[in-house]
């Protein structure tokens, strides 16, 4: 009997044989060639000979599926994407063999895809979902005995709890001590962290190579019979990896782990209590809001997946809870990251990168406050996508409208360590880099460095005046009637009148 769920569940669970133990010690194999290639050492060629060997061990696990005219089609797009990445490997050349490599995977291993929207959906469907394939289909492999189910419960919890200890550690010193108190340098001696990261995403990035498995769409007539007593669809992912308990597992540890960061900084970042020896608040307060952003945003990635609309813990009145906890001390965090952020900028003075990184975090928590409304509101993942959409596009359209290099330029010199005695000085190369929008600020420095005898400043104010003619210059053409602009045209009317001020408070001759 066949069914349009059992046709569709074979299409995604192909038969189970022999060759799933030998397609598993090649990619072990393939990735300690990319270990012996790659890691620690310059990429140039290796990356070709790299691509010929998958193309090769791909090959001899799909060779029932080969077509002559299709493999010599394929052959030639790789050898053509292999021709610019033997010549010189940048940017261009690695993308150009990348999509080499796919395309002749696609031709000569998924005959069924013909027309040119078929094939993106294959790639797309192949880039997306491919690298997360090898740890889900290796699960698949073992029979969840008891013992093996209850490794699966944990295994999510326990992996991404250690990416937020490692993300915290990197982040909070304080966290840092402590898990160095843990002694982990015997393990260390023989095992390297990012030599393990590097080799689980070599397996996850070669697996779907040598276990080929395109996701396709069939529509298949159904019977009165077939309809009358449908097969039921295996899951994609099996329950205990990512069922309701599994979450709830994962969201008391997370909650705990978060508690923690957020204790610390409500004590240290926020209550200016005393750090441990050895330990200064700089260090503290000006470390790690860019690990913390991570933080958040694969924290909203879990909850997304976790929560999705229809899912079993959707439906929990245990996880909603746990799931708004964890969301709100996220928002923290973020709020964390601002603030450590914005001591930073205090002393090492305001750029455009970290005015960006300020609006990326207020994008993230509130994306963060659209995820907890959308599953209090029982909304589709569309309407969240449309709701971050339309933030992104009013926070593009408010900054198109805000004079970034006045800003930048003003802030430098008001809290210039020439005008407070505190931070860093003006680092005037910067400051002339901001165009002709910076001539106010240019001119405040200029003053605030006239009065003093220290050799330094005299020569920063020589360098500012004699560079400020060049702005002036750029200032004027930029209001020729082809370029003008509003600002630059309110630039030049301050800095008229301010000229003019300047005039009538010198005395008469």
């Amino acid at each position: 009997m066949t069914s349009l769920a059992s046709t569709i569940a074979a299409d995604l669970h192909p038969n189970r044989h022999s060759s799933v133990p030998a397609k598993v010690g090649l990619t072990l194999a393939l990735t300690a060639l990319a270990d012996w290639l790659f890691y620690g050492e310059p990429i140039g060629l290796s990356l070709s000979l790299f691509a010929i060997a998958i193309v090769c061990v791909s090959g001899l696990f799909n060779h029932a599926t080969l077509d002559s005219r299709r493999a010599t089609i394929g052959a030639v797009i790789l050898i053509a994407g292999l021709v610019p990445a033997v010549e010189e490997l940048n940017t261009l050349s690695f993308l150009v063999l990348v999509t080499a490599l796919l395309m002749a995977l696609l031709l000569t291993t998924n005959p069924e895809t013909t027309g040119l929207a078929d094939r993106l959906r294959a790639l797309r469907n192949f880039v997306l979902f491919g690298p997360f394939r090898f740890f889900l289909e290796v699960l698949q492999i073992f029979n969840m005995s008891a013992f093996t189910r209850g490794i699966a419960l944990w295994l999510l919890p326990a992996a991404l709890g250690s990416v937020f200890v490692a993300l915290f550690a990197a982040a909070n010193p304080v966290i840092e001590q402590w898990v160095s108190l843990l002694n982990p340098k015997v393990m260390l001696d023989y095992v390297s962290v990012p030599r393990v990261l590097f080799w689980t995403m070599m397996l996850a990035l070669v697996w779907p190579f040598i276990h080929v498995r395109w996701r396709r769409r069939k529509v298949v007539t159904t019977t009165a019979v077939d309809v009358a007593e449908p097969e039921p669809l295996a899951p994609i992912i099996p329950t205990e990896f990512l069922g309701p308990s599994t979450i709830l597992r994962s969201l008391i540890l997370f909650n705990l782990l978060f508690a923690a960061q957020s204790i610390l900084d409500g004590l240290y970042l926020w209550g200016h209590v005393a750090l441990p020896a050895n330990m200064t608040y700089a260090a503290y307060a000006h470390r790690g809001a860019y690990p913390l952003i991570a933080t958040a945003l694969l924290a909203a990635a879990f909850v997304l997946v976790a929560m999705r609309p229809g899912a079993p813990a959707a439906k929990s009145t245990v996880i909603r809870p746990l799931v708004y906890l964890w969301v709100g001390q996220n928002v923290l965090l973020v709020a964390s990251s601002v603030l450590r952020l914005g001591l930073y900028v205090d002393i090492y003075m305001l750029t455009y990168w970290r005015i960006a990184a300020f609006i990326w975090m207020g994008l993230v928590a509130l994306g963060l406050v659209l995820i907890v409304t959308r599953i209090a509101l029982d909304r589709s993942n569309r309407w969240l996508i449309s709701a971050n959409l339309i933030a992104l596009t009013m926070v593009v359209y408010i900054c198109s409208l805000v004079n970034f290099d006045a800003l930048i330029a003003d802030y430098n010199v008001a809290h210039s360590q020439e005008r407070t005695g505190n931070g860093v000085q003006i680092d005037t190369t910067y400051l002339l880099s901001l165009g002709p929008q910076s001539l106010p600020a240019i001119d405040k420095a200029v003053e605030l460095l006239t009065n003093t005898s220290v050799r330094d400043f005299s020569a920063k104010r020589y360098y500012l005046v004699s560079r400020r003619g060049d702005l002036v210059e750029q200032q004027r053409r930029d209001l020729a009637w082809r370029a003008w602009g509003f600002r630059s045209w309110r630039l030049q009317h301050r800095l008229d009148a301010e000229a003019r001020g300047e005039a009538s408070s010198q005395p008469a001759g």
